[in-house]
């Protein structure tokens, strides 16, 4: 009886004990449940009160801020209603937490980016293409918080000017002269292959200019491999609400291991190493210049890597920041360029009136025996507008390249923009505003003529803000703005770009003017177009300058041994550390294990 007794006053103690443990834990959740309410509650009063501040939009919900009620494509146009919705030059959309001022108005992005250019130069906190990307290392992501950080920028951006600078580019007009006479060449030979022979003209520009050797066939798979890329990176600087880009609602998920599904999407930019591409196609560019003849190296225009590497060398510059200056220059430069000349050729299909009247002034000034150039153009106020109206009428860089960010709190209005927002031009809602674009989505390069009666004021000379603003504007506007001028011209002069033909009925097909892609630099959905020489004595003279330009090119031929795609793949199976320089300079590879 007592030992049972003893049993039954030991089990109520253990059960007691349990009950107290559960109890404990009980009060422990409760306590970190309260705990996390409290901050929840008092971040999203946070968030209201900053709201209650800043520029209107949409009302946020705690955490999620108004991610979800982005739409699925072409957000840009989202955001141009909800400017139109309230009434102001400027809205306030979160992505998460963070809250974001879309600027769709050209005066206000003109008063914001360029008159307080001083406090708009650096980033906001990007996770998916700064943190997981390039970060510091990298020109287009640099955050400048500090004075060493602007200095540090300073120097990326000094060295870029050194490339491309206005100073610089009229150095390069032989090049572009030459590879735009074969693109004329290309059009007579093949035309069906129109949007090949631009992308191969933009990126053999660049790689003369940044290496020295010329890409001379489409099939180069350094054209698609590089223009992927840079698709593949502008889509990553749309926001969404699918992953990736869901990284920049939930930060925290950016701290898990890359084997996680949410980091899908990212491609080679989440591979060790495969930054360093760029790097190793500037040293064998190099090595390459270097073991021509004296004679040659002098007739031609001095490599961007040469350059690139003995003032890096000055300020020692780490191979990731080598690497991406040089793809900066050759990556950027061929995507958005070629992308700006297949609009041009959607324009011409569209808007046939507007071609023809470029051509009857091209007609009068140049004639049949020879193509535009540069000297015509001050006699050429049409084709000069008709270049610009490209521009204008589907940017390419669409929100205006990668968001500012103020380094301290700002005003405009009465509004708060506060220190590290994200501030980003909506260029599409810039350059489609009535205000200063009646009719905006009709090519019509009059309205850049004064006194034609859609000609309206505008903040700055040029009559677009295509290439961004401030000390953040496109380090390469005056080397496409070069280039696209002379192959616009020179196209003009040389065909007649119309809507392509059913073959069954003989009629027009007609072109979609809203067909195009989703990402940060947008082209056109693919179209078929007409493309022929508008006469004999034109023909001839096509092939008569091709052929002199092939020769005149020969100077810049090479191949390169690698490709990125195998860069990407050997660089994921060797590397299990971070690539590091010899004595040399040369990349060493750190075998540790497979990776």
């Amino acid at each position: 009886m007592i030992s049972d007794r003893l049993l039954l006053d030991n089990l109520s103690f253990v059960n007691l004990q349990a009950a107290a443990a559960e109890l404990d834990t009980l009060h422990v959740a409760l306590a970190i449940l309260a705990v996390a309410a409290t901050a929840l509650v008092v971040d999203y009063a946070h968030m209201l009160y900053l709201r209650s501040r800043m520029p209107p939009g949409p009302f946020p919900w705690p955490i999620v801020g108004n991610t979800f009620s982005l739409p699925k494509n072409k957000p840009w146009i989202y955001f141009e209603e909800l400017s139109k919705r309230y009434d102001t030059p400027m809205i306030t959309f979160w992505i998460g937490r963070n809250p974001t001022v879309w600027i769709n108005d050209a005066w206000c992005a003109h008063e914001v980016f360029e008159k307080k250019a001083q406090i708009y130069t650096s980033r906001p906190r990007m996770v998916v293409f700064g943190e997981l990307g390039s970060g510091q290392s990298n020109l287009v992501t640099m955050q400048i918080r500090n004075a060493a950080e602007r200095d540090h920028w300073r120097i990326h951006r000094k060295l870029m000017h050194l490339g491309v600078g206005v100073q610089s580019v009229r150095g390069y007009r032989n090049i572009q002269n030459n590879e735009s006479k074969l693109v004329a060449y290309d059009f007579l030979r093949e035309p069906k292959e129109y949007v090949k022979h631009l992308e191969r003209y933009a990126t053999s520009v660049v790689s003369i200019i940044a290496f020295g050797r010329r890409v001379a066939s489409y099939n180069d798979p350094i054209i698609t491999e590089v223009i992927a890329l840079m698709q593949l990176a502008a889509d990553l600087n749309v926001p969404g609400t699918s992953f990736p880009m869901l990284l920049e609602t939930f930060p925290i998920l950016a701290k898990f291991p890359r084997f996680m599904p949410w980091f899908k999407g990212l491609g080679s930019r989440s591979q060790k190493g495969g930054h360093y591409f760029f790097y190793t196609l500037a040293q064998e560019a190099l090595e390459q210049y270097e073991q021509k003849p004296p004679a040659q190296q002098a007739a031609m225009p001095t490599p961007y890597v040469k350059t690139l590497f003995e003032d890096g060398a000055k300020y020692n510059l780490p191979v990731a920041e080598l690497s991406g200056l040089t793809g900066n220059l050759f990556g950027a430069g061929a995507d958005t360029s070629s992308s700006t000349l297949v609009t041009f050729v959607l324009a011409c299909c569209a808007f046939p009136d507007a071609m023809k009247k470029a051509q009857a002034e091209i007609d009068a000034v140049v004639g049949p025996a020879r193509s535009p150039h540069w000297d015509d153009s001050p006699r050429l106020p049409y084709v000069n507008a008709f270049v610009r109206e490209v521009f204008r009428w589907r940017s390419v860089a669409i929100i205006g390249g990668q968001p500012h960010s103020p380094t301290q709190d700002d005003s405009y209005r009465g509004w708060h923009i506060p220190a590290g927002a994200w501030v980003q031009g909506n260029v599409w809602a810039i350059h489609h505003h009535e205000r200063e674009f009646p009719d905006p989505d009709r090519f019509c390069p009059d309205r850049f003529i004064e006194g034609h009666e859609l000609h309206r004021p505008f903040p700055n000379e040029k009559g677009y803000m295509t290439f961004g603003w401030g000390r953040r504007v496109c380090s390469g506007q005056a080397l496409a703005e070069q280039g696209t001028w002379i192959t616009v011209a020179r196209l003009l002069w040389g065909f007649d770009i119309r809507k392509a033909r059913d073959p069954v009925t003989g009629e027009e097909v007609d072109v979609d003017i809203f067909a195009f892609t989703n990402g940060l630099n947008m082209r056109p959905q693919p179209f078929e177009c007409c493309i022929t020489p508008r006469s004999e004595e034109i023909r001839e003279a096509i092939v008569r300058e091709g052929e002199q330009a092939l020769e005149d090119l020969k100077i810049h031929d090479g191949e390169s041994r690698y490709r990125m795609s195998t860069f990407y793949q050997k660089a994921k199976r060797e590397l299990a550390e971070e690539p590091v320089l010899d004595e040399k300079g040369n990349i060493k590879i750190v075998r540790v294990k497979a990776v």
